[in-house]
């Protein structure tokens, strides 16, 4: 009994002495031994899109930049774009009336970062799985073509 009574503590003893290594590093590290934070500059999602475009000022709609715009849209988008029926892309009557002219735009120049990144866009690649191409749009043509939906809306 007297043997028990020893070997029950050292084995306690050697128990406590023998801590596993993930065990010990369970401290958070002194504010000195923390590595250097990278920061990662990552644009936030939001309702304008991600691309070019922060900010559009809009005002009455100019019909000579909407009518430049119907020859881009003519010439560049409406071989899957049709305005009221679902084509190889979604219909775009009433987009500007569901989304930001930023998110328009910014999704005309910026296409494959907006699939990847963009909440809505990528519902878009789901429903519509193709993706949408870089077209080579300049940033005044895709305003034209934005105003020409705006004109298209307005009716």
């Amino acid at each position: 009994m007297k043997k028990a009574l020893f070997v029950v503590p050292l084995a306690l003893f050697f128990i406590s002495c023998q801590q596993k290594p993930s065990e010990k590093t369970m401290e958070a590290p002194k504010p000195a031994e923390q590595p250097a934070q990278v920061e990662r500059k990552e644009e936030a999602v939001s309702d304008k899109g991600i691309g070019p475009i922060k900010e559009v000022k809009l005002g009455p709609i100019d019909q000579n930049l909407a009518k430049k715009g119907k020859e881009i849209f003519d010439s560049k988008c409406a071989s899957c774009h049709k305005l009221e029926e679902k084509y190889v892309g979604p219909p775009l009557k009433g987009v500007t009336k569901r989304r930001k002219p930023e998110w328009i735009m910014n999704m005309i120049l910026n296409p494959a970062e907006m699939v990847q990144k963009d909440p809505i866009a990528k519902g878009h690649l789901a429903e519509y799985p193709t993706q949408m191409p870089f077209q080579d749009i300049s940033q005044e043509d895709a305003r034209a073509i934005l105003e020409y939906l705006r004109s298209i809306d307005e009716k």
